[in-house]
């Protein structure tokens, strides 16, 4: 056994086609791309491998640390604070933003009683999709589970608890009936085609939910692993919310394996798949409570839905690498560690993704940046297990340090040399509430947002390492909570290996 430590396209109106693509993870990413009958030669193509380009394995690679330093739990405190930047809803007095204000404060269901007010805006427009809003919260929850370390020596750790506690409550309403889970609030094509901020969103919006007619075994199964986290964060702090968190997790369990489907197509990010999700929920379920049945529905899971096979990346759409590397933790099976592993030979130089000149593992042209965090975190805790500890150490750090400017640039929001000035992004790109925001004076004015979304890691660069700060950019300048989870999360990972001495023999100070 292994033990863990505890702890849019902007669719202007010109633009309309193209909506149904907005934050949808075929986003330039084949899924999958490879399985265990598929020849190299397919696997090429579906990269996109320039001719001749390598695809060894990754233990013919060196692998050469970057020896930059930069401020750990400034970034970090920043990526928190564009968690609350992205809060609908009443906000609290203690609210750090200062140009938010309450905003969706008639989000409801079928009922007037079923509230949905509350939960994060997804990226830069002003609809919730509760399956990338959960895979955000697990994965922020997983870094706060292994690296406390790194958010109690920055002073941050009530700051993110209380930046999950706000998805966290918003996942009870949305399962305020035992067998409907609301997964949307907004009509995505109409949202895509204004820009407004979320103040003004003052009418009714359309709710879109599943229920035992109508299943969602996908989005209920990563809502209930977020409630997994949930339990493991606050045991200690807060034993009675914990409960709560962990029936919940439970009831969502039942209901996702009760009634099984994907859930609805509206647009936007289409799921591919439940099996994983199924897999995944148990997996979590059976590291809080330690009940063998959720360990045994993870294991029947794995093998019906072929969860061993390698996924293109780690994130709202695929849980396989993740799963992967939980099962290791959980049972210590050299088999889910061997799978885990050919995952992350496809990252590592020599493997099928390609790199930029500068460094970066681009796996996609929309949003690479996102992939390459997620699988930065994934190899840090895999490599706190023993597994290929220098090497996936190493790439963890050189992804990371290049979003933070060993590229040339930062790629956060407010943080570091040339960062992005112009993310698309409404709410930071409106001007003081008081005032009117519209599409001709506020999206289409070339200079800086009217405010800094301090933290927010944006879509990242083309393969050749070019970069448009543009809010016409969706590729490379959007912002969105799936992307800043797994990059937060591998930040604190890296502070941790700072604390305890193991990021570099002789550290620089910050800068």
């Amino acid at each position: 056994m292994v033990r863990w430590s505890t702890a849019y396209c902007i669719c202007l109106l010109c633009f309309l086609p193209c909506i149904a693509s907005v934050r949808g993870d075929s986003e330039g990413v084949e899924w999958p791309w490879s399985s265990d009958d598929e020849s190299t030669d397919i696997v090429e193509q579906r990269q996109g491998l320039e001719e001749g380009q390598s695809v060894r394995a990754f233990r013919e690679v060196t692998v050469t640390r970057s020896t930059k330093s930069y401020d750990y739990s400034e970034v970090l405190h920043l990526s928190t604070l564009f968690y609350e930047a992205q809060r609908s809803g009443r906000l609290p007095e203690t609210n750090r933003i200062p140009w938010r204000g309450h905003s969706a404060l008639f989000d409801q269901g079928r009922r007037k009683t079923d509230s949905l007010v509350g939960g994060w805006n997804d990226a830069g427009d002003n609809v919730k999709f509760l399956f990338p809003m959960a895979y955000s919260a697990t994965v922020l929850g997983w870094g706060v589970i292994e690296y406390p370390d790194a958010y109690r020596v920055a002073g941050l750790t009530p700051y993110v608890l209380d930046s999950l506690k706000w998805a966290f409550d918003y996942f009870f309403k949305s399962h305020a009936w035992a067998n409907r889970l609301y997964f949307q609030v907004g009509d995505a094509e109409l949202d895509h085609q204004q820009w407004v901020r979320p103040e003004d969103v003052t009418d009714d919006r359309p709710a879109f939910s599943v229920d035992k007619d109508n299943p969602g075994s996908d989005v209920a199964s990563e809502t209930s692993a977020a409630m997994s986290t949930c339990y493991l964060i606050y045991n200690e702090t807060d034993p009675d919310y914990a409960t709560t968190c962990l029936d919940e997790a439970k009831d969502l369990y039942r209901f996702a394996t009760k009634f099984q489907g994907k859930y609805p197509d509206t647009g936007s990010y289409a799921s591919t798949g439940f099996g994983d999700e199924l897999a995944w929920a148990a997996a979590w379920l059976y590291r809080v409570t330690n009940d063998t049945k959720y360990l045994v529905d993870a294991e029947k899971y794995y093998e019906e839905y072929n969860c061993k096979s390698r996924a293109p990346a780690f994130g709202w759409n695929d849980k396989r690498p993740g799963l992967q590397l939980l099962m290791y933790a959980l049972t210590g099976e050299e088999d889910y560690k061997d799978h885990f592993t050919r995952f992350m030979s496809a990252w590592l130089p020599g493997g099928q993704v390609r790199y930029t000149p500068r460094g970066l593992a681009w796996r996609s042209r929309v949003g690479p940046l996102r992939y390459s965090a997620a699988a930065a975190f994934l190899a840090l805790v895999a490599a706190d297990l023993g597994i290929e500890t220098e090497a996936y150490r190493d790439f963890a750090v050189n992804q990371i340090h290049y979003m933070l400017g060993d590229s040339g640039r930062s790629y956060v929001v407010g943080y570091g040399l040339d960062p992005p000035t112009r993310p698309q992004h409404r709410a930071s790109s409106c001007p003081d509430l008081k005032l009117p925001c519209t599409r001709f004076r506020d999206f289409r004015w070339e200079g800086p947002n009217h405010h800094t979304l301090y933290g927010a890691l944006v879509g990242g660069p083309d393969k050749d390492d070019s970069f448009e700060d543009s809010r016409n950019n969706f590729a490379q300048n959007s912002v969105a909570c799936d992307y800043n989870a797994g990059f937060q999360s591998a930040v604190a990972g890296i502070r941790h290996l700072a604390l305890i001495g193991q990021l570099r023999e002789d550290e620089p100070e910050p800068i």
